[in-house]
C-alpha cells in the first residue's frame, strides 16, 4: 500500500493506492471517529472537523478537514494498527 500525505486549503488529504480496501479505511476513520484508536494525540484529533473516505478499494482518499499540519497525519498514519493489518477478502 502507498500513501501519500498532501496539505490542502481546508486540511489534509490522504491518497491511498495499491493493496488497499475501501472498508479497511473507513474502519479506521470509524476508530478515530469513536477514539478506539491511539494513533494520534487529542489534541490533534479536536483539530479535525470532518473526515470523509472517497473512492473504491485500491484507489481510495481520505480527506480531513479542519486546521492540522500533514506532519501530524504522518505520524498518525505510521502508527495506526488497522493499516498494518491485513484485511483479507470475502
Amino acid at each position: 500500500m502507498k500513501k501519500n500525505v498532501f496539505q490542502t486549503g481546508q486540511g489534509v488529504k490522504i491518497s491511498f493506492s495499491g493493496a488497499v480496501a475501501k472498508e479497511q479505511i473507513v474502519k479506521m476513520v470509524e476508530n478515530c471517529a469513536t477514539g478506539q484508536c491511539a494513533c494520534m494525540s487529542d489534541e490533534t484529533k479536536q483539530k479535525i472537523t470532518n473526515m470523509q473516505v472517497e473512492g473504491k478499494d485500491g484507489a481510495v482518499e481520505l480527506n480531513l478537514t479542519g486546521d492540522v499540519a500533514k506532519e501530524e497525519i504522518e505520524k498518525a498514519l505510521a502508527k495506526s494498527k488497522v493499516l498494518k493489518q491485513n484485511v483479507s477478502s470475502k
